[in-house]
């Protein structure tokens, strides 16, 4: 074991030295790329060395599965938290603040409420009657082959979802941040998620998930005191400072667009600081709300971890800590992308990733010295490693729910009928986590330059379409059955993959020609139009073709706005007559943006020439919204409920009293579990 696991660490070795004398470009300036490399060496060791120690004391499926039920509550808490904290959270969220203020932070509310849900409604009664996945929990009462099936379905479809957006994302945001190949970050993640599961299990997975959640939260700290501490910790003064700030202004002048003339520049900094300059349609706003609140207690790798405590009092207490960890970070999340706004720029930041996504390691690099000094560059790679070790960690329990989806309910449950011994158990866990962690760095490889950002927002909207009526009405309602159960979870899930398989998430061809076009081009001069408000409504605002009809107002042309061909043939003009070092270099930057977006408007064109619709023939979204789950988590709900009136099953009602009282008193549980 102790030799497999050094081989492993010595092949992660081999794979990022070999790129350090080849990665170029990264956020990391190319003399301090050993330092990246050593924060991200010792992190690593860190992880291997608890997967060493949890693997020596992984025995039995109970050990594999919910380590050992000896994770307490605080430890569960920390650990809820490292499987929860995404890249998305830390990366993602704090660039979405830096480019669009009060919007971004809307994020981090859904999914902080989210947990409201899972501590009331969720955490102690699946405690109580569940023994490792979702499928023991729907298995309690329904039948058990059909329940464990669809939930093994359930598991593995949104485990995929999520598991190629992190993948994906993992590969892109450490190439960007020090410039190692995508293929390599990728393969790397992979590696390192199989050794933490294959070889510790549970046990292993938790501590690198409560590791990670330490070094996340303490990166954090650290970020947002060097940043506010500059106004004195005086929060009205930082908000003060940040609509007072003239490269926030100019971001608000360049988002609303021409409204900005009319604007004066604290009334463009005050916009900043509220709603509508990214979330612009409320009924997505909503939706999207309604998935990220409703979709985390559905999550079946959040399930798992109130599996490994020893009592309910446990389960309650690890989501008690879990919401206070995560409810702290968010709120941090705010000073990160307003700090990083103000101190790094959004168009610095929108210039090395479009999506914000660095704006987080750029404020750390900027706060410790700039990215010419050794300790901005060294604050930098720590915060790259947090991130690198924050993808390892919510990747590990992902592969660790779908390979104990595939493992326990399938072979074991389904197949062998609960006949099978520990080390069978084992070694099944184990064969299905090298299908899953190998399926996961192939789908990771392959979907390299897709946009899978809409994966996230989707494993969400599956879970509380398809996993959370189900959980809630088996455990809730005494007259939801197998046929309600099944039914419902695959109606859910299925609506919710079909209508962002219609929605606005996927790639148009037409419409990113014109985009390419207006890029490269630029826009002619055109009359104002409105939307005619007695043809607004709810419906125009959820499918194309209904009675939106716009009206054409009277006034006067806008005025034409060049395309960056034009722009870049000016630019290279006046740098021509410019003589200042500092203007010099200003106006190099400016004419390196627009050739770079002159060549990804080019590539466009070149990639979608001939093409006309979507990978489902559409030429424009029939369905509106971004994210399902206004539609789909009612139907999945109602789908549930109207099956479970119209049929009946014996099994379910018959253990209805049985689990009322488990999920209430948890009499019965212990001995189920040591069973």
């Amino acid at each position: 074991m102790k030799k497999t696991l050094w081989g492993s660490f010595a092949l992660l070795s081999t794979l990022l030295a070999s790129q350090s004398a080849l990665a170029e470009g990264g956020a990391v300036a190319d003399e301090f790329k050993w330092l990246t490399f050593l924060v991200f060496g010792a992190i690593i060791g860190l992880t291997m060395y608890v997967t060493y120690r949890a693997a020596k004391q992984t025995h039995s499926a109970t050990d594999f599965y919910a380590a050992g039920r000896s994770v307490t509550g605080v430890q569960n808490g920390w650990a809820i938290a490292g499987d929860y904290l995404s890249a998305a959270s830390f990366l993602g969220i704090a660039g979405l603040i830096s480019l669009y203020g009060y919007d971004g932070f809307m994020y981090s509310v859904g999914w902080l409420v989210a947990y409201i849900t899972v501590l009331l409604v969720i955490a102690e009664p699946c405690r109580n009657i569940g023994k490792y996945t979702l499928g023991d929990i729907l298995a309690f009462r329904n039948n058990p082959k059909a329940a464990k099936i669809v939930a093994a379905i359930s598991t593995v479809t949104v485990s995929t979802f999520y598991l190629t957006a992190q993948m994906v994302g993992g590969g892109v945001l450490v190439k960007t941040l020090i410039g190692i190949d995508y293929e390599v970050s990728v393969i790397v993640v992979g590696i390192l998620m199989l050794t933490y599961v294959v070889f510790g299990g549970m046990k292993a997975t938790t501590w690198v998930q409560i590791i990670k959640a330490i070094l996340l939260v303490t990166a954090s700290i650290l970020l947002v005191m060097f940043t506010w501490g500059h106004y004195g910790f005086s929060f009205p003064g930082f908000l003060q400072a940040v609509v007072d700030n003239p490269d926030v202004q100019k971001q608000v002048a360049k988002l609303v667009g021409d409204a900005a003339t009319t604007m004066s520049p604290a009334e463009l900094g005050q916009r900043f600081l509220e709603p509508g300059l990214y979330l612009k349609n409320p009924i997505d706003q909503i939706s999207l709300g309604m998935a990220l609140v409703l979709g985390t207690a559905g999550m079946p790798h959040i399930l798992m971890r109130f599996f490994t405590v020893p009592t309910a009092q446990d389960a309650r207490k690890s989501v008690i800590w879990a919401m206070g960890i995560i409810g702290g970070f968010y709120v941090l999340t705010l000073f990160l992308g307003l700090g990083a706004a103000m101190k790094v720029t959004p168009a610095a930041i929108a210039g090395l990733d479009k999506g914000g996504n660095m704006a987080a390691p750029l404020l750390a690099q900027f706060v410790g010295g700039g990215p010419e000094s050794m300790l901005g560059n060294l604050f930098l790679a720590f915060v790259a490693a947090v991130a690198f070790a924050t993808i390892v960690a919510v990747v590990a329990g992902l592969v660790l729910a779908s390979a104990s989806a595939m493992s326990h309910d399938l072979y074991v449950g389904v197949f062998r009928g609960d006949h099978a011994t520990a080390k069978e158990q084992i070694t099944a866990a184990r064969i299905a986590t090298g299908i899953v962690g190998a399926l996961a760095i192939y789908v990771g490889i392959a979907a390299k330059g897709q946009n899978v950002a809409h994966l996230v927002a989707l494993a969400f909207a599956v879970a509380a379409s398809s996993n959370l009526p189900a959980v809630f009405l088996t455990l809730y309602w005494k007259k939801a059955n197998t046929w309600g159960i099944v039914t419902g979870m695959l109606v859910g899930a299925f609506s919710a993959i079909y209508l962002v398989m219609m929605s606005p998430n996927m790639t148009y061809p037409l419409a990113k020609i014109a985009d390419a076009n207006k890029v490269l081009e630029g826009e002619p001069a055109k009359e104002a139009v409105e939307a005619s408000p007695a043809q607004g409504g709810f419906m125009c605002e959820l499918f194309a073709g209904a009675d939106c009809k716009k009206e054409v107002k009277a006034s006067p042309a806008k005025d034409a706005k060049p395309g960056a061909r034009a722009k870049l043939e000016t630019a290279n003009g006046e740098l021509a007559g410019l003589t200042d070092e500092a203007a010099v270099t200003a106006k190099k930057k400016e004419i390196a943006g627009l050739e770079k977006s002159i060549k990804a408007a080019e590539d466009d064109l070149k990639k979608f020439e001939g093409q006309k619709t979507s990978m489902m023939g559409l030429e424009k979204p029939w369905f509106q919204l971004k994210n399902p789950g206004l539609i789909s988590i009612p139907l999945g709900f109602l789908v549930t409920i109207l099956l479970s009136l119209f049929t009946r099953d014996r099994r379910s009602e018959e253990m209805w009293d049985e689990l009322y009282v488990r999920q209430n008193t948890g009499i019965g549980a212990e001995a189920a579990h040591a069973h």
